[in-house]
């Protein structure tokens, strides 16, 4: 199983903070035909730039696993390729991306987990290389303000999926507002990550993608 995937399933039980829902579930892809190859053309296009005229974004979120168990905290953007997730107090782990990996470290067992960004289900996200013009399929969707993009390699299956939904936003950059995402992967382990209280423009220095290595301050002196 991939190490994000483990991390976000992980039983937290002392932030069970409820259930958070998604009326969008992760679906297969859709066949283009002529008729609707232009729409996706179209709609990709503006996923793509929405995402990339995000300079910086703070956002709160609640992260859920497929047994609807759910923590939540505040997740930090910097384009190209940084984020965090500063989880509530009660949840002793980061997640964070330095723009070249993503790492995860646990402070409760002292152990960091790294790996490049194109490998995780966040690589669609993240990395700037994961062009969604190439590996993204348009969703149908019941609401007309929604925009659904299923995002998967299909030469990499191991990569897993995740679907970004977006929902229009005058004041967004791009005019789509990231609401949420689903992560799959190979296992058919799936993550949930709704976001609110979308904020954008901030100054975020460098520090806010770095991380105190708890197995240096956990070292015995000599």
């Amino acid at each position: 199983m991939n190490p994000i995937t483990r991390y976000f399933s992980k039983p937290v039980a002392a932030a069970m903070l409820g259930t958070a829902t998604l009326a969008l579930p992760v679906s297969l892809a859709v066949p283009v035909t002529s008729a609707v190859a232009q729409p996706q053309s179209d709609e990709l296009n503006r996923a793509v730039r929405a995402l990339r005229a995000i300079s910086t974004m703070r956002a709160d979120f609640t992260q859920t696993d497929r047994s609807d168990n759910s923590v939540a905290g505040e997740l930090t953007l910097r384009n190209p390729g940084h984020i965090r997730f500063e989880y509530t107090d009660d949840v002793n782990m980061l997640v964070v991306s330095d723009g070249r990996a993503l790492t995860l470290v646990d402070y409760d067992v002292n152990q960091v987990e790294r790996w490049p960004i194109s490998n995780s289900p966040l690589g669609a996200l993240l990395d700037p290389d994961r062009d969604m013009r190439r590996y993204g399929t348009l969703q149908p969707s019941s609401t007309d303000n929604v925009v659904s993009i299923e995002v998967r390699d299909p030469n990499r299956p191991e990569f897993g999926v995740m679907t970004l939904i977006f929902v229009e936003k005058a004041s967004a950059p791009g005019g789509l507002e990231l609401a949420s995402w689903v992560a799959l992967d190979s296992q058919n382990t799936r993550t949930t990550v709704r976001l609110r209280n979308h904020r954008y423009g901030m100054s975020v220095p460098d520090s806010a993608f770095r991380f105190r290595d708890p197995r240096r301050s956990s070292r015995r002196p000599g």
